[in-house]
């Protein structure tokens, strides 16, 4: 191999050998700021995505439906407790702060936190959802009995002309 071939083929392998540890660099550093996402049914049980529960100290967000009659609040202090489901179990999130305006009992909110027991979360942020009537497919169908159908596909409003 002639010496300038040698010297292009080494300046290649050094600059792919860069790319390759910054990218890895970057990835470390994003993988500690990255909050799955979990249902109260997916953190008891264990079953979503990946059929990994959540472990302690980790972060997360915990999506649902604010139990009824689960909120707590201290009076001299702005810590509240309440329950969050899905269609089943119930995630315990504690919070201290002032929560949203829309934030009540029954209404779907997402808190965003570390895990302090299995159960247990200490949430940093409470976002309450907006439009109450809207809900994943998914949840519709376990909670309501509501079947999805999809307006694109060919036989969606085939029953309904009948």
């Amino acid at each position: 191999m002639n010496p300038r071939r040698k010297q292009r083929l080494t300046w290649a392998l050094g600059l792919i050998g860069g790319v390759a540890v910054a990218m890895s660099i970057i990835l470390y550093a994003l993988s500690q700021n990255i909050d799955l996402f979990y249902t109260p049914s997916e953190v008891i049980d264990g079953k979503g995505r990946d059929m990994t529960k959540p472990e302690v100290g980790q972060r997360l967000r915990i999506g649902g439906m604010v139990v009824e009659g689960s909120v707590r609040r201290n009076p001299e202090t702005l810590e509240v407790e309440f329950r969050v489901t899905d269609t089943g179990p119930e995630v315990k999130i504690l919070y201290t702060g002032i929560l949203p305006d829309l934030f009540r009992e029954g209404q779907g909110i997402v808190a965003q936190g570390v895990m302090v027991e299995p159960t247990v979360m200490e949430a940093t942020e409470v976002l309450a959802k907006h439009d109450e009537e809207y809900m994943p497919p998914e949840l519709a169908e376990q909670m309501k009995g509501i079947k999805h159908v999809n307006p694109n596909q060919p036989d969606a409003f085939k029953d309904k002309q009948s």
